[in-house]
């Protein structure tokens, strides 16, 4: 029989962590009690937990409703939704004009359904750069790719998910609610949108409210708040030095890594970004 197959992300993430892997899961306790990921994202450092076995409970949580209804129906439904993306995959392969087909899909509303999470899959496997992006009305807003035959419905990673995810907590959740019964034994990992480096790299919106410096200082707390009661934390932000000043040297140790990034409008820019790993001490 063959192996089964180690689950990874189902969805493409500006900022995914699949880059940095070795040094967060070298961050992570070997043996954890229960795992909060607030941002969940693409969700690389859960699934390569939980492929280790590391963590005896999860609690996976994000602000962006159609993200955890994603998330649901691939713990819930899974064979629905790659019935749901085989319809895409084949009528966006077969398409005369397959930026009108995604435009069409585009201009639909996501909802928190099976048929939601499909269109938002499909979206983010054929837009640029696998980008989520939407505008002041909640809209989802990224142009169409470049793309010669993108892989809509990855059935075999979709099912390795779906197992993976299984006794997942999956919630709606402001990210300082999400881990809120943590304690001792168990880690958070917070991965938020960026203090940008510069004026013009506000890139994303995850959601219509934009998270800003306010936010950005209110997770320091929050994290403080989490390490004082025993919790392990990490967190990972750009290079940026108001992120050095907002964690504390007593309560957080700041390390320098480079992550590749491919999201910049000018190509020569792409490449290893400075970051920091911020860890409780």
């Amino acid at each position: 029989m063959a192996a089964a197959e180690m689950a990874k992300p189902f969805l493409k993430w500006a900022g995914g962590k699949t880059a940095l892997l070795p040094e967060l899961l070298q961050a992570a306790p070997e043996q954890i009690e229960t795992y909060y990921e607030p941002f969940v994202g693409g969700g690389a450092l859960f699934f390569a937990l939980q492929a280790e076995g590391r963590f005896k409970r999860a609690v996976l949580s994000d602000s962006n409703r159609e993200l955890i209804n994603a998330y649901i129906q691939v713990r819930d439904n899974v064979g629905g939704l790659i019935r749901a993306l085989s319809v895409h995959q084949r009528k966006y392969r077969e398409a005369e004009d397959r930026a009108e087909y995604y435009y069409t899909i585009r201009a639909k509303k996501l909802t928190c359904s099976l048929g939601g999470a499909a269109n938002l899959i499909f979206l983010n496997k054929t837009c640029y750069n696998g980008l989520y992006r939407v505008n002041s009305k909640g809209r989802f807003n990224v142009p169409h790719g470049r793309y010669t035959n993108p892989t809509i419905c990855d059935e075999g990673n979709l099912r390795a998910a779906s197992e993976a995810l299984q006794g997942v907590e999956l919630r709606v959740a402001d990210f300082a609610d999400g881990p809120r019964l943590a304690g001792p034994g168990d880690f958070v990992y917070f991965d938020p949108p960026y203090v940008p480096l510069s004026e013009t790299a506000y890139f994303t919106s995850y959601t219509a409210k934009e998270f800003g410096m306010d936010e950005q200082e209110r997770l320091a707390r929050t994290a403080a708040e989490l390490a004082e009661r025993g919790s392990r934390v990490a967190l990972s932000n750009s290079g940026h030095p108001e992120v050095k000043s907002m964690y504390s040297s007593e309560v957080f140790k700041l390390d320098e890594v480079h992550a590749k990034r491919a999201i910049n409008s000018d190509a020569k820019k792409r490449g290893p970004v400075r970051e920091y790993l911020i860890q409780s001490a």
